[in-house]
């Protein structure tokens, strides 16, 4: 049977677990939102250590915290930011718009560990000599400006760690493709019909590009995160109960730990109250996985087959595609990245409305935080993974059906495409009509009507140097 202790908070007291690190505040806040039974993601939870023990550190060096006091918090707050209490931040999501809970629990959960530290154990706020969760480790900050300011650094580190150097694998495996197939020829296609022909190696550049813009997008998406920092601008911007140094020292602090160059929010009143910083952040999230669907439903296109579709390309089989039909193998990993971009599409649409004025941003404050959050570190992991998983299992081990792209450039009637400055545009409208009503190459049937010498004709319909032109 679970053990209880009381604790107070302003409104009075509450029953807590008696093993956990939070307070009355996080136990309210777990009684007043039982409704995802989702927490808040951990990288903001470890974003939070990171910023609390910044936020002492500053308030340390600019004789605002005692120093004994300021050591227990960071050392405390170093431990929630390697991931070791997650356990003790059971908020969910769909909490107080601002993040109010999530921070006080930070404040709850670091006050105990310090004053463990200390030799006080949990539940010694208020005791002489104890770390309060207010007084000390939110000294200077506000839930208003702590909250967007571990989503910048859960985001940021979150892009820099795991999305952008999956998106450059991506990118790297694509471009690997592009130079080994450059020599190979297929029909190219448009409007879904038959074009003229393409190297292979000239349709993975494109693909390649557009990974290689995915990881552009993905760098503006980070650079979006660094520049806009709102910590310092406590309740509404206006920097009550801070040091007017506080924010530099802190962004400081966070960007020599992290890796990631942090900036203090040139306008704190602008910061606090919306949230285009991240509204333009997941848009270039969203470019990255509509360009996924090209690549990926491109590639399952070609593969579409083996006997009916187009099979110019050999996907690798990772399982059988079938409960009923023996054999079946489908393109399993485009499916599962289409699938991700459709969700990223869908977060894409939460973070907008959780940034609109009269939803999310009111007056002086966005009170849809923790939403917007919970939908972008969604968006960070899942195209990072998909990206991890598209080259491992599918890229990598990807072939040309070489044998499949020459037969079907042979019958395709838009070779005629290449006669065209010699015997005319009508006249060679004719004949790609004529060659199908036959079931004819137009090989056959220029060579039939003895239109071109032999010679000539086979340079013209050459598919290679239909790709080289010049």
């Amino acid at each position: 049977m679970t053990q209880y202790r009381t604790e107070r908070d302003t409104m009075g007291e509450m029953q807590v677990p008696a093993d956990a690190l939070y307070g009355a505040s996080t136990a309210r806040a777990v009684d007043n939102f039982p409704v995802a039974h989702e927490p808040v993601p951990a990288p903001v939870i470890h974003a939070f250590g990171h910023l609390k023990a910044a936020c002492a550190q500053a308030n340390l060096e600019l004789g605002k915290l005692d120093a004994k006091l300021a050591e227990a918090i960071i050392a405390a707050s170093n431990d929630v930011a390697a991931g070791k209490y997650d356990q003790h931040f059971p908020v969910d999501v769909y909490q107080t718009g601002s993040g109010t809970s999530t921070n006080m629990n930070a404040n709850e959960v670091i006050a105990n560990l310090a004053n463990q530290r200390l030799g006080l154990g949990v539940g010694a706020k208020g005791q002489k000599g104890a770390v309060h969760p207010n007084d000390h480790v939110n000294m200077g900050q506000s839930s208003n400006d702590t909250f967007p300011a571990a989503m910048h650094i859960a985001g940021a580190v979150e892009l820099k760690e795991r999305m952008l150097p999956a998106l450059q694998r991506f990118a790297d495996e694509l471009a690997k493709k592009e130079a080994a197939w450059d020599s190979i020829v297929k029909i190219g296609r448009t409007h879904l019909m038959d074009a003229t022909p393409i190297r292979v190696g000239q349709v993975f550049s494109g693909y390649a590009a557009q990974a290689h813009f995915a990881c552009v997008r993905g760098g503006r998406a980070l650079a979006r995160l660094e520049e806009n920092m709102p910590i310092g601008g406590t309740a509404v911007g206006t920097g009550i109960n801070t040091h007017p140094e506080f924010a530099k020292r802190v962004c400081a602090a966070l960007s020599k730990k992290l890796g990631v160059n942090f900036q203090e929010a040139p306008n704190h009143p602008e910061a606090q109250a919306a949230k285009d910083s991240f509204v333009a952040a997941h848009a270039e999230l969203k470019t990255v996985a509509v360009s996924m669907t090209k690549i990926a439903n491109d590639i399952r296109w070609l593969g579409s087959g083996p006997r009916c579709g187009l099979f110019e390309l050999l996907l690798p089989e990772t399982q059988p595609g079938s409960s009923i039909m023996p054999g079946k193998v489908n393109p399993v990993i485009a499916e599962s990245m289409m699938m991700v971009a459709c969700r990223v599409i869908g977060n894409d649409s939460v973070i907008t409305t959780a940034g609109l004025g009269g939803i999310g941003s009111l007056f002086e404050l966005n009170v849809a935080m923790p939403v917007m959050i919970d939908a972008f570190m969604e968006s960070v992991k899942l195209l990072g993974n998909v990206a991890n998983v598209f080259t491992d299992k599918l890229l990598v081990g990807l072939q040309v059906n070489e044998e499949r792209c020459r037969a079907l450039i042979d019958q395709s009637l838009m070779m005629v495409t290449s006669l065209a400055p010699v015997l005319g545009y009508e006249t060679c409208a004719k004949l790609a009509k004529q060659a199908f009503q036959e079931n004819k190459t137009i090989r056959q049937l220029v060579s039939e009507q003895n239109l071109l010498p032999a010679a000539e004709l086979e340079k013209l319909l050459d598919p290679d140097s239909m790709t080289r032109p010049g």
